[in-house]
């Protein structure tokens, strides 16, 4: 809740009267829909203000307007007495420009209407629908609801309609839809409405109904209704903070209680029912639509209750404190205003439901958060994260409402883009009853309860049920408590007729509800923000300078507060602390350095100091989820200012000396004697209006949710100050930047080098383990600080980003080898220097999927030696690179971009050098004070971005992942002329860290192409295959070499073995497993070493019998550095873990497959006299043929062998037989069998014939330490790359 005018003490600023104007008769209403398509009965027309009293007052002028759109959102409606004129209630707020709040009750019900005038017009609008219609000689199916039948029944005829329009008998409730002169009384909507600056809701509306009954009632009331408002407008105070007060109630004269909690210890005042909330939205539904408001989604509520729209709205805003919602917030939108939907902000707006309102809700966007309350259904937006320990969350809160025994109903959650069906975001549960609508209840209970209480069975509509609750009564009756009984096996809304609550009861129990689900809430974010004072940077300036720099200025350290978070909280957490309510929050608690403490914050303050004398000071967060503990001590202070009233204020005296009484029983509520409800003469203090500057001026987010506070403007000074103290105030402030970013750039280094490090002293331990992503945001923040530092004019949110494209420009128009191109800022992909097809024009055209012909003499001519050509080293070629990605739209997300991009390639303080050696530029955009124009500063802060070089950084392959890339792919066949080319069609495909592809075609007659994909992140393996057409089809292929043009990570993919059948072990495919090139290795450099074979192949290639073999003790010892590879990387941190990385421990070189290869070569007879060499695959499929026969005897090891040498081997017949064997070793490691195969092996048949006595498989002392060795592996969950066990077992 905004907080009120301290000024004023009135309870009440207005009472208003709005109605039909007789003077100026029947207005249509434009605004409200096409109304010419209806009824006149079912038409809005325009309302007016009859009257307010008083005219005015200083502290809250009248809104004419907005009161009058507020007090009957529908418009001015007509009845007659065929309608249910019950009167209705709802409450509303009033948003002034400033952002205060105003609050108002509007109690509606139904007047007669005795103009003859008005009357007539009715029947003659009514005359001129019956035309239309008959005129069209049919009735709209639309509209055959409303209208009914038509039936010539001579019975009801009738003056007012023609004699072929007859009502029908057999729809009487079409019937209401018409107005009959000679029978029917016309009735139309009225509104009695109080203003006032805090929301007593329920006594507002107490006073409205029982002044209402007094002026309807004869002899009601003994004193006049002007008695009655001046009594509440002059006579009744606002009840000081921690203080209660009572009036009493026209008509029943019954007292009513409000009281104002204190402003130091208990949270704001809120007199609406949160129970409602849960009762309508159920607690996911609830926790849900809270975590859009909380990140400022677009929130639409509908429903055709506005005191629902009212409730929720509210109560979702009320959770929010310490917060306070900073934008668009009608929670009641009047038909006039609907254009404000169209808005691109984040709003909370509540609507009316309807068509209308449907078409409008059609058309919105994916970030809107819709609830339609009627049907208890939730329509979350896009990618939505979950608020921290949300399942403890709702567990506590399920707790609370069984405590209060309030129901909570079941609500629809969706995705907004799950229109069908199938897609939800991780947060969203749905009810396993979610498509069944619950019939509504007195007590608003439900058929199926939230999903995570207890109540999940219906009582009602179960005889057994029933006869249970007669039984617990009777036994209530004798004061016998069942309350476990009751709980263990009834719903929480089975309640016993004798213990229901009377009205005040039932609001002092909503009180106390209403507190213990507050403070719940207050607790969750005590918890999560307990430390974040310790990230606010303070001011280096005075109030003034700080109040017009602020939007400029970092006043929260985010990335440090995000490092020392559980990382499963960052997608909420980082989303969060960049809306603007977390934004003015960090300001208010700035501003307390000059001013009084804001009250919100002065609570919030408050829970933290008692949260930290349980923990200690030096707490960050709370370990574990920690239960709210002072619901106790705040509703104890609740019930006491209950049950003490501090001020009783005497009941109304009669004020009108001579008035003449109006007949009070017709239903009319008439206009009051303006001249006694003037302002008193002892009028209370005018209360004070002005509304601090800091808090008027807006703040504003940019699209991509980066806000321009992240950048600092340079200090501004007065004219009072001297030079001297000028340029020691600018000293400083250069002196901090530099000392930033030295700490920074250590700390990102600290965090790479990790534990070696800390070990030299470089750092802490609690250093180590801070996420890459948060250190590297922290370092763009950085240079957007120092670039906004000395501006002389700021040209955009990013000041980097405006003198990179400045220097651009320059750049494009001194280039003198082509045309001065006037859109070149905006460049497509293939202007960047890459080429994108090196096929000849010639063969282009080719279809690459035919099977081919035989390839000629002068094809084979153009498989010439390929060569990789180098990047250009340009800071402008990163920047075209940067202006080409689709998924970043602003200034700074370019910025960020290009700053990622340049660490990536090591290439950050070569660039920003170059940048800052146009000194021409340079002084034209800076001032001489700023700190890129300080020769020496400058340097040492190029001096430690140039450190960053020393480590690896992926940061803009693994933050762009949606990103269209170029890879340019170049293999290197064998130098042999009989093995370099190939008459068959090639196709290769590349998996990454972030996806795959599927088969790339590799064109005809090139070693050398580009193919664009989605970011596959860092590559990891290569399969390259062909179709085996052709009649030279066989392929010697020694590399592969694949480069990502963009961020220039260059992958070698060693292979050294055959493409072909008949030759090798068969295979036409190969899985090859790249290795990433240093950058300092040169293009021609590369391409010399892939021209040799690789010294270990893929798979490795069984030795020649002359060739030295490794002994056994080195296998051993090969083994166990395989191994233990991969037990250090299973204990690495979770965030440095990748597949790329196991994929190389398990199938690269010197990998677990090559060693596991190397000691079953050992003693194996391989060797044939007659017919081809036998491959260790073959053992394994002759070994399932042994152990075939031992299937039956249900051993678990064997039966899980069998099955995967099966599906192996039935894999693929293009895979040859060491590529099978390498597949077959990494499903074993996967399934954990390595260990437990090897004694069923040893025991085979086969083993004895192909194996000799020192073998690891026959030798006891051997086949003991594979087995121990490779026992290590099973306790650990290895999961595979979908491009190595293609498909298989998943």
């Amino acid at each position: 809740m905004n907080a009120h005018n301290q000024g004023s003490q009135r309870f009440a600023d207005y009472f208003v009267i709005c109605g039909l104007n007789l003077d100026s008769g029947l207005e249509p209403d434009n605004f409200s829909g096409d109304n010419l398509q209806t009824t006149p009965l079912d038409r809005s027309y325009k309302a007016q203000v009859l009257a307010h009293y008083p005219d005015n007052v200083p502290w809250n002028p009248f809104d004419e307007n907005a009161v009058c759109m507020l007090c009957l959102p529908h418009g001015l409606q007509f009845r007659t007495q065929k309608h249910c004129i019950e009167p209705r209630f709802h409450s509303f707020i009033i948003t002034r420009e400033d952002g205060s709040h105003s609050y108002g009750c509007s109690y509606i019900f139904y007047e007669e209407v005795r103009n003859r005038k008005i009357c007539s017009a009715m029947q003659t609008l009514q005359a001129m629908h019956l035309t239309e219609l008959s005129s069209s000689h049919r009735i709209p199916q639309s509209r055959s609801r409303r209208q009914g039948r038509l039936a010539a029944d001579g019975s009801h005829n009738t003056r007012s309609l023609p004699r072929h329009f007859k009502l029908s008998m057999h729809h009487p409730a079409a019937a209401q839809s018409y107005y009959e002169a000679a029978k029917d009384t016309l009735y139309a909507s009225k509104s009695i409405a109080i203003i006032s600056q805090l929301p007593y809701v329920r006594a507002t509306k107490l006073f409205l109904e029982g002044l209402y009954r007094c002026a309807v009632e004869p002899n009601a009331c003994s004193v006049s209704l002007e008695s009655h408002v001046h009594n509440l407008l002059f006579e009744t105070p606002l009840p000081q903070p921690g203080r209660s007060l009572r009036f009493s109630c026209p008509y029943s004269g019954d007292p009513i209680i409000v009281q104002r909690p204190s402003s130091i210890e208990e949270l704001p005042l809120f007199d609406l029912p949160i129970r409602q909330l849960f009762e309508l939205l159920g607690v996911e539904g609830a926790v849900q639509l809270f975590t859009c408001v909380l990140l400022e989604n677009q929130v639409l509520l509908c429903s055709s209750d506005y005191q629902r729209l009212m409730v929720v709205a509210e109560s979702v805003t009320c959770l929010l404190f310490p917060f306070t919602w900073q934008h668009v917030y009608v929670p009641i939108l009047p038909a006039s205003l609907q254009h404000f939907l169209d808005a691109p902000v984040p709003f909370v707006m509540g609507l009316h439901s309807g068509e209308a309102q449907q078409r409008i809700v059609s058309e919105q966007q994916g970030n809107l958060c819709f609830v339609d309350i009627d049907q208890r259904k939730v329509q979350l937006p896009e990618e939505l994260p979950s608020f921290p320990q949300r399942q403890e969350f709702i567990v506590e809160l399920v707790e609370v409402l069984k405590q209060f025994r309030v129901s909570a109903g079941t609500s629809d959650l969706a995705n907004v883009s799950g229109g069908q069906g199938d897609i939800m975001t991780s947060s969203c549960i749905l009810p396993s009853q979610s498509q069944i609508q619950p019939r509504r209840k007195h007590s608003w209970s439900h058929d199926s309860d939230s999903g995570v209480s207890d109540g999940s069975h219906s009582s009602s509509g179960s005889p057994q049920s029933d006869a249970l609750q007669r039984i617990v009564a009777i036994v209530r009756s004798k004061g016998v408590g069942v309350d476990d009984i009751v709980d263990g096996n009834l719903n929480n809304d089975c309640r016993d007729p004798d213990y229901e609550l009377n009205e005040h009861q039932q609001y002092v129990e909503d009180l106390r509800f209403n507190n213990a689900v507050r403070e719940i809430f207050l607790n969750r974010f005590v918890n999560i923000f307990s430390a974040y004072e310790h990230f606010v940077i303070p001011p280096n300036q005075d109030k003034e300078q700080w109040l017009s720099d602020r939007d400029s200025m970092q006043n929260f350290d985010k990335a440090t507060f995000l490092v020392d978070q559980p990382e499963q909280h960052l997608p909420f957490l980082s989303r969060f602390i960049e809306s603007q309510m977390f934004a003015t929050l960090i300001d208010n608690k700035i501003m307390t350095t000059w001013s009084e403490v804001d009250t919100n914050l002065r609570v919030f303050d408050r829970r933290i100091r008692l949260l930290r004398k349980r923990f200690g000071e030096g707490f960050v967060r709370t370990p574990d989820y920690e239960h709210c503990t002072t619901i106790q001590d705040s509703q104890l202070l609740l019930e006491k200012r209950l049950a003490n009233v501090d001020v009783v204020v005497s009941p109304p005296q009669e004020i009108v000396t001579s008035r003449v009484t109006p007949s009070r029983n017709t239903g009319g509520f008439p206009l009051l004697d303006a001249s006694v409800l003037k302002e008193p003469p002892h009028r209370l203090r005018k209360r004070i209006t002005n509304t601090p500057r800091w808090h008027q001026k807006e703040r504003q987010l940019s699209i991509d949710g980066d806000q321009s506070m992240d950048s600092m403007r340079p200090p501004r000074f007065g004219t009072d100050l001297s030079p001297a103290l000028i340029a020691q105030t600018n000293w400083t402030f250069v002196e901090k930047l530099l000392k930033d970013c030295k700490s920074k750039t250590k700390r990102m280094l600290v965090e790479k080098m990790g534990t070696e490090a800390v070990e030299l002293g470089h750092g802490e331990v609690s250093l180590v383990g801070v996420e890459e992503n948060t250190l590297i945001a922290s370092l763009c923040d950085l240079l957007e600080r120092i670039w906004s530092h000395g501006l002389q004019n700021k040209q955009g949110k990013s000041a980097l980003w405006s003198h990179l494209t400045n220097y651009q420009e320059l750049e494009e128009c001194n280039d003198t080898s082509k045309p001065i191109d006037p859109n070149f800022l905006t460049p497509d992909l293939s202007s960047m220097a890459l080429e994108t097809d090196l096929t000849p024009p010639q063969t282009r055209s080719r279809d690459r999927h035919k099977t081919s012909e035989p390839a000629s003499p002068s094809e084979r001519k153009i498989l010439e030696q390929p060569m990789l050509k180098p990047l250009p080293i340009s800071l402008t070629f990163d920047m075209r690179n940067v202006q080409a990605m689709s998924d970043v739209k602003t200034h700074i997300g370019y910025a960020r971009a290009w700053v990622r991009l340049s660490l990536e390639k090591k290439l950050l303080s070569r660039h920003l050098r170059t940048l800052l050696s146009d000194t021409a530029l340079l002084r034209s955009l800076y001032k001489r004070y700023a700190f890129l124009r300080c020769e020496d500063e400058k340097e040492q802060f190029l001096c430690h971005l140039l450190t960053l070089n020393a480590v690896d950084y992926f940061c803009f392959t693994n933050t762009y992942t949606n990103t269209k890339m170029p890879y340019r792919v170049v293999i290197f066949p064998s130098r042999k002329a009989s093995a370099s080319t190939t008459t068959a069609n090639v196709w290769v495909a590349v998996s990454g860290t972030l996806g795959e592809t599927s088969h790339v075609p590799v064109p005809r007659g090139s070693l050398e192409f580009v193919f664009h994909h989605k970011n596959l992140g860092l590559l990891t393996t290569l399969r390259i295959g062909h179709d085996n057409s052709g009649p030279s089809p066989r392929w010697m292929i020694e590399h592969v070499v694949v480069r990502n043009e963009i961020a220039g990570h260059t992958y070698k993919f060693p292979c050294g073995r055959w493409l072909g059948r008949g030759i090798d072990d068969g295979s036409t495919e190969r899985l090859l497993v790249g290795e990433l090139v240093p950058r300092h290795v040169g293009s021609e450099q590369l391409a010399e070493t892939c021209w040799t074979p690789p010294r270990c192949r893929s798979p490795s290639v069984p030795r020649r019998p002359s060739e030295t073999r490794p002994s056994p003790e080195d296998i051993q010892q090969m083994l166990g550095d395989a191994v233990n590879s991969i037990v250090k990387y299973y204990y690495r941190r979770r965030y440095e873990k990748d597949r790329g990385r196991l994929t190389l421990l398990l199938c690269g070189e010197m990998g677990l497959v090559y060693c596991l290869e190397q000691a079953f070569l050992v003693g194996f007879r391989s060797v044939r006299l007659f017919g081809r060499n036998l491959y260790l695959w073959d053992y394994f499929v002759r070994a399932r043929e042994n152990l075939q026969e031992q299937v039956h005897l249900g051993d678990e090891t064997v039966l899980c062998y069998c099955n995967l040498v099966d599906q192996v081997d039935n894999s693929s017949q293009s895979l040859g037989k060491d590529g099978k064997f390498q597949l077959f070793i990494c499903l074993c490691a996967r399934e954990h069998l390595l260990s437990r195969m090897l004694q069923p092996l040893s025991l085979t048949r086969t083993t004895l014939d192909m194996y000799e006595e020192q073998s690891f498989l026959r030798n006891p002392q051997y086949r003991t330490f594979l087995t121990q060795i490779l026992h290590s592996l099973d306790e650990f969950d290895i999961v595979l790359e979908n491009s190595i066990t293609k498909d298989i077992g998943q």
